[in-house]
């Protein structure tokens, strides 16, 4: 079976597919239960006030301790001098924030950082050499082993929120307890958004870079993070910023943890309404009205009546034509039972029920039936040329046998009458036959005009009901990916 291939992940996506869903459920009101559907849709208005920050911009966050050097390092990356570092405050009172491309106004007051503390990247004059990084939000944030409680609280609040966790380690204080104790050993589950920064290599003596990160990817394995990337840097120098760039860009090309979060949330919606539909697609299967046609046709008496055309037609003399009956409601009802238990199969009862309640009822049905069958002209008799043909036949075999015993008792030869004999047969006979081929064509001609009428009525009573209701349970499968 071939994979469904998954949406993307951005907001033109996650709104379109948010609004399926809630037109989904404003379709079938009936069929999703007040105990599932007032959950869903509450949670949709969550997802919805999430999407109204914007899920296309990246949140990468710089945290560390004291003396860490990350604003100069938010200052490098950003190629401005936004941030506070140390020469101007020992400590980052209050997270500062640089974005790439859109505007993330919203994000960022949801993030807390304050008006005056952003500044827009591609308002500048060089913008066109940051494109690679259009959707990145960049924080900087206080100190984690700041003395004001605030401070603290902030870092705790953006961990959770931030998409890539950059952690940035000095020479000093890289073992620091408040650093793994309190937050790097609680983050395994974060291992792929995470990145550890050695700052402040170029304070090294030489050879004492490489025993450095030896001994924070210790420290990290030690953690639990094996697989946390550890970098060593300078702001000052340079050294590996490029690098990290790279990280960035590639990080700014991956779908934002938001968008990953909404898109989870969604689908929870979607499990929990599984049970409102069928496991699989619920069709109406070509040929699925012939059987209820052909029930409705017999309970009318449409064969009889056609049968009674063949007979009618089909001799001189004429036999009676049969009527259609107005057709037995048990034999209706057995009809219509079979037709929804085949039209229905897979269906929660639910949806049996509102299809049963969409189509016409057996009263209804048998009625319609029995009008559209009685609709149908029954042909004439017979036609003029036809009758004149075979009584023609007939009167001209009577003249050849009065010939021929005339002709016999005055010993003449009988030619005339012999003539007479072979044209009056060979009149009838022909006569006969176009007699039976019409009779056998207005019988057809008969039971196909009552078989389109009856199909009409089980179109308009049955099939385009159920058809309707289907396509809302299809609509509601599709929007919730079920």
């Amino acid at each position: 079976m071939t994979m469904p291939v998954p949406e993307p992940l951005d907001s033109a996506h996650l709104e379109a597919r948010l609004e399926r869903m809630h037109a989904a459920l404003d379709l079938c009101p009936g069929e999703v239960p007040a105990s599932l559907a007032i959950p869903a849709r509450s949670a949709l208005e969550d997802v919805s006030d999430r999407l109204a920050l914007g899920v296309d911009h990246t949140v990468a966050a710089f945290f560390g301790g004291t003396g860490s050097g990350k604003s100069s390092l938010f200052n490098a990356i950003t190629q401005l001098e936004f941030a506070d570092v140390g020469a101007r405050r020992p400590t980052t009172s209050q997270a500062a924030a640089c974005s790439w491309g859109d505007d993330a106004g919203a994000l960022l007051d949801f993030l807390g950082v304050s008006e005056h503390r952003r500044i827009r990247r591609e308002s500048l004059l060089d913008a066109s050499d940051q494109e690679e990084l259009a959707g990145l939000v960049l924080l900087d944030v206080p100190d984690y082993d700041s003395v004001t409680q605030a401070h603290a609280l902030q870092v705790d609040r953006l961990v959770p929120l931030a998409d890539l966790l950059v952690w940035v380690v000095d020479p000093q204080k890289y073992a620091d307890a408040a650093l793994h104790e309190g937050y790097l050993r609680g983050l395994g589950a974060r291992q792929e958004d995470m990145l550890v920064l050695v700052n402040q290599v170029d304070t090294l003596p030489e050879g004492g870079q490489e025993t450095l990160v030896a001994d924070v990817r210790r420290l990290l394995d030690a953690d639990g993070l094996a697989r946390v990337q550890v970098l060593p840097v300078s702001a000052t120098r340079g050294d590996n910023l490029a690098a990290f760039r790279e990280v960035l860009r590639e990080r700014v090309s991956r779908e934002s943890n938001a968008a990953r979060t909404v898109a989870a949330e969604m689908d929870a919606i979607s499990r929990r309404l599984a049970g409102c539909v069928a496991a699989g697609p619920v069709e109406l299967e070509p040929g699925l009205e012939e059987p209820v046609v052909e029930a409705l046709l017999r309970a009318a008496g449409a064969h009889v009546v056609s049968d009674s055309v063949r007979a009618a037609l089909a001799w001189p003399l004429g036999r009676a034509l049969a009527r259609p009956e107005p057709p037995a409601r048990p034999a209706v009802a057995a009809a219509q039972t079979t037709w929804l238990r085949r039209a229905t199969a897979g269906l929660p009862q639910v949806w049996l029920r509102s299809i049963e309640d969409a189509v016409v009822s057996p009263d209804q049905l048998a009625a319609q039936t029995a009008e559209a069958v009685g609709s149908v002209p029954l042909p004439l008799r017979s036609t003029p040329l036809l009758h004149l043909g075979w009584w023609g036949g007939v009167l001209l075999l009577v003249l050849g046998l009065c010939l021929a015993v005339a002709a016999a008792l005055r010993g003449q030869a009988p030619w005339i009458a012999l003539v007479l004999l072979v044209l009056g047969l060979v009149l009838a006979v022909l006569s006969q036959r176009a007699r039976s081929r019409r009779a056998s064509q207005e019988a057809g001609l008969y039971l196909e005009q009552a078989r389109q009428r009856v199909e009409s009525v089980v179109e308009r009573g049955l099939s385009a009901p159920t058809g309707r209701v289907l396509a809302r349970h299809r609509i509601l499968q599709q929007a919730f990916g079920m």
